[in-house]
């Protein structure tokens, strides 16, 4: 990544890694769903609120993500996909993306389970390979942040076990994405803010994309 792809505002206050030029592929490609992110980013701020709440099903955190790009036409997305050996097919179904346009796929990870990660990327690594997403992101939280849970009375609910940079990092480096290229977008703490949070709507439901082309359809010999 180049220093002129972020503005100084984003440098400041994420986390940021690629793999396999993602960022390039983002902008010379996808130049409307880049801006989308950008501006996301720009707009973006760690409320207390948040996390002296809680999440719940869904947090607010991802909820405001979910609608700030979903104004751009961002919608959660659920893909039918299928391998097919011989004559038989099977359903291989992928797990919903939170936010897809135009095959850029961006999941938001504030507090799950890590293992969450290992879902993630394996959905961007079949869904990269099917030909259907071309970039995926992940927004989710720098491991300075555990210091503000911690100051706030609220560490053991953001533990060691849940989703930060310092679980995600090594499964990426590993090669959990396949060959799909990764921006990875970690909020730092400078970003915390005592302001009232916003009001967020409710998640619209999932949309549900075709089948793509079969995954796998082996040839029968003669």
């Amino acid at each position: 990544m180049a220093e002129t792809d972020f503005s100084d505002f984003i440098r400041a206050n994420y986390e940021l890694h690629e793999w396999r030029h993602a960022v390039a592929i983002l902008k010379s490609d996808f130049p409307d769903e880049w801006a989308d992110i950008l501006r996301m980013l720009e707009d973006f701020r760690l409320y207390k609120g948040w996390i002296e709440v809680g999440g719940g099903n869904r947090s607010n955190l991802a909820a405001w993500v979910d609608h700030t790009l979903g104004e751009r036409g961002w919608v959660e997305t659920k893909f039918n996909t299928q391998i097919k050996v011989d004559e038989i097919t099977r359903d291989s179904p992928t797990h919903k993306v939170d936010c897809f346009r135009n095959r850029v796929a961006l999941e938001v990870e504030w507090n799950n389970k890590d293992p969450f990660y290992d879902r993630d990327l394996n959905n961007f690594r079949l869904l990269f390979d099917l030909g259907v997403v071309s970039v995926g992101v992940i927004f989710t939280r720098a491991d300075e942040l555990q210091e503000v849970f911690d100051a706030m009375g609220r560490g053991s609910s953001y533990g060691n076990s849940t989703t930060h940079m310092g679980k995600l990092l090594p499964r990426v480096e590993g090669g959990s994405g396949g060959g799909c290229p990764l921006l990875v977008i970690g909020i730092k703490k400078s970003l915390l803010t005592d302001a009232e949070p916003p009001a967020v709507p409710k998640k619209a439901k999932a949309k549900k994309k075709p089948a793509p082309a079969p995954l796998l359809e082996p040839q029968r010999a003669d």
